[in-house]
């Protein structure tokens, strides 16, 4: 099998999953290509399954109960004062839910460091995983 042939396949079994292709950069201000980032794509990784986290919790609320659980989990583990992030989530986790997946679903700056520690493990099947790991594999 040529290799024109594989990527196709690829292509098709990405699109057979349902996501979508994206063959392009945008380029940047001064109009120059921006250069390839592994940083950006485990962003849009990260970006990718909170947005399947957060279709899945709409669909059956008390998935929210594994980010509550895990919260409370990891509180044990700094039982002198919690790291920042620790309280931010809790904060956030009182909100209505069309707020949180809102925020997890956000492309911001923000959105980004907080996803970095995320309280939703577990929220994904391991296929769910692997599908999104394999569809933004470099």
């Amino acid at each position: 099998m040529t290799a024109a042939e594989r990527m196709r396949r690829m292509r098709a079994r990405r699109k057979a999953d349902g996501f979508k292709v994206i063959s392009s950069w945008v380029p940047s201000a001064s109009g120059q290509q921006t250069s390839y980032s592994s940083h950006r794509l485990l962003e849009a990784r990260s970006l990718a399954m909170h947005a399947v986290i957060a279709e899945k919790i709409n669909r059956d609320p008390g998935l929210l109960a594994i980010a509550h659980r895990n919260l409370s989990r990891w509180s044990v583990r700094w039982p002198d004062g919690s790291p920042p992030w620790l309280q931010e989530w809790r904060q956030i986790l009182l909100r209505p839910w069309p707020e949180i997946a809102a925020l997890l679903t956000e492309p911001s700056e923000n959105a980004a460091r907080l996803r970095q520690s995320s309280p939703f493990p577990g929220v994904l099947t391991p296929a769910e995983r692997k599908r999104i790991h394999e569809a933004f594999r470099t």
